[in-house]
């Protein structure tokens, strides 16, 4: 595989410590952030977006450059009772990513986004959501990519949901 190239493949069971690691590099992603993986999964409202990989409904898609993992994206139902940063409401599913650090920048994201939605359009999800800092560098890849944003009721990120 030339370098600088990926592939992307469905997540499976044994992906849910990978998926662990993108969940830290995303809540990491403020550079004045650095949250110890210890610390991310002992806060309940983090740790739900992985605690049980894959628990029922959870689909997810993982990118690999040289059969190594080196970003992933999921979805996740969530209750009311325990929602996400982006819930919307309990038959909408919520987006985590999480791309390596030599690894974004590369399109890698990107094309994390478009096989989750794939993959949740093919198992008859009409709608996904997420939450994102405004700062972050992904905001404007969302918008790139259909995501509309739905509550910037926040100070610092929005709420955006993608049709499908």
């Amino acid at each position: 595989m030339p370098e600088g190239s990926w592939t992307i493949r469905a997540a499976r069971p044994d992906d849910g410590g990978f998926i662990g690691e993108m969940l830290v590099e995303a809540v990491n992603w403020p550079p004045e952030r650095n949250l110890s993986p210890d610390r991310i999964f002992s806060a309940p409202e983090l740790a739900h977006y992985v605690t049980g990989w894959p628990r029922q409904g959870d689909l997810g898609v993982v990118a690999e450059a040289s059969e190594r993992p080196v970003g992933a994206a999921w979805l996740r139902f969530f209750p009311a009772t325990d929602p996400g940063y982006g819930f919307v409401g309990a038959d909408v599913p919520e987006l985590a990513i999480g791309v390596a650090a030599p690894w974004r920048g590369r399109g890698v994201g990107r094309a994390l986004l478009q096989a989750i939605a794939d993959q949740a359009r093919s198992a008859g999800i009409e709608q996904i959501s997420l939450s994102v800092g405004r700062r972050n560098y992904a905001h404007r890849l969302y918008l790139d990519e259909g995501y509309k944003i739905v509550d910037s009721s926040d100070d610092e990120s929005d709420t955006m949901i993608k049709e499908l």
